[in-house]
């Protein structure tokens, strides 16, 4: 199995490139996420990988951050995801935004990644709810809780109190969020709660 690779980035054309190592030239496949964080060609490129070995071909997946090979690997497993599906949902959102969708139940965003249809969304959050905790919450070195939105922090910090993540949801779309900090929204929640 290769794990990472290490070499000069000799091509790329989204969503693969040419990673050179030692004069062997690997063809990976990465999300956009990936792709848009490369550096000029030439230059030196880290990636995680995985290996897929198929009757007809052996392909390799690159990804900026554990996190992201992580999730991609969980999704392999869900049934009915393939790598194009997995590829897209990375390429659309972070692992820490997905990993919000799983908790709040939110097929409405997930139906909006291509390829993905409200079953495949349901399917998605229902297998999915279990291995959270074993799928990496970071990103290139952050927490996820650390590069999440204010709004996406108090969120999860409701459901953490015991809310249901479908009452989270209708609460926050009841609140004006705009500029403020996770520790105001989460106040104007809980005084919306009690009121």
């Amino acid at each position: 199995m290769i794990g990472s690779l290490r070499g000069l980035l000799a091509a790329k054309q989204a969503p693969q490139i040419i990673l050179e190592c030692n004069g062997v030239g690997y063809q990976v496949e990465t999300p956009m996420s990936t792709f848009l964080e490369l550096p000029p060609i030439g230059q030196e490129v880290f990636l995680y990988t995985h290996l897929q070995v198929r009757e007809d071909a052996q392909i390799l997946y690159g990804f900026a951050s554990d996190g992201e090979k992580a999730l991609f690997r969980s999704l392999l497993r869900v049934s009915g995801v393939g790598a194009r599906i997995a590829l897209s949902v990375l390429s659309a959102m972070s692992v820490s935004d997905f990993h919000r969708c799983v908790r709040l139940e939110d097929t409405a965003r997930l139906v909006k990644i291509p390829g993905v249809g409200r079953k495949t969304a349901e399917r998605l959050i229902i297998e999915m709810r279990d291995r959270l905790d074993r799928a990496s919450g970071t990103e290139g070195g952050r927490t996820a809780a650390a590069s999440a939105e204010p709004r996406n922090e108090a969120a999860d910090a409701l459901v953490a109190l015991g809310y249901k993540p479908a009452e989270v949801k209708r609460l926050l779309a009841q609140l004006d969020t705009d500029g403020k900090s996770a520790e105001e929204i989460l106040r104007l929640a809980l005084k919306r709660v009690v009121n």
